[in-house]
């Protein structure tokens, strides 16, 4: 009688297993979109923000593109010199690697007057 229950309850499982339905695929489409040329975008056309200047400038710090870097730290730095240390680093490396050295010794003597103040 035991044997009977337990094929019984295979059975059972074995069935219930067949009638089960798979969920129909859904395709999704997904949007690449370039939030660095939308920042650009969105600041040509005027807006200003000084988080959306350091990405900015970050991003193209970190892909060497330092002449996109330099203009858009030079954005950042007109609206507020309260930075930390790396903005002014990265904005002094990206004017030097233009040749505009005068420009980047500008840069390191506000920071040095920074530290001062402190």
């Amino acid at each position: 009688m035991l044997i009977y229950i337990a094929i019984l309850s295979i059975y059972s499982f074995k069935s219930y297993a067949q009638k089960t339905e798979v969920a129909p695929k859904i395709k999704t489409k997904y949007v690449e979109i370039n939030v660095i040329k939308t920042y650009e975008r969105v600041a040509l056309k005027g807006y200003k923000s000084i988080d959306m200047f350091k990405k900015l400038g970050n991003s193209y710090y970190t892909n060497f593109e330092m002449e996109k870097a330099a203009r858009w730290y030079c954005e950042l730095f007109a609206m507020t010199s309260d930075l930390e240390s790396k903005y002014y680093y990265q904005y002094e490396q990206s004017l030097r690697s233009i040749g505009q050295n005068d420009e980047a010794n500008a840069v390191i003597e506000k920071l040095n007057q920074k530290n001062k103040k402190r």
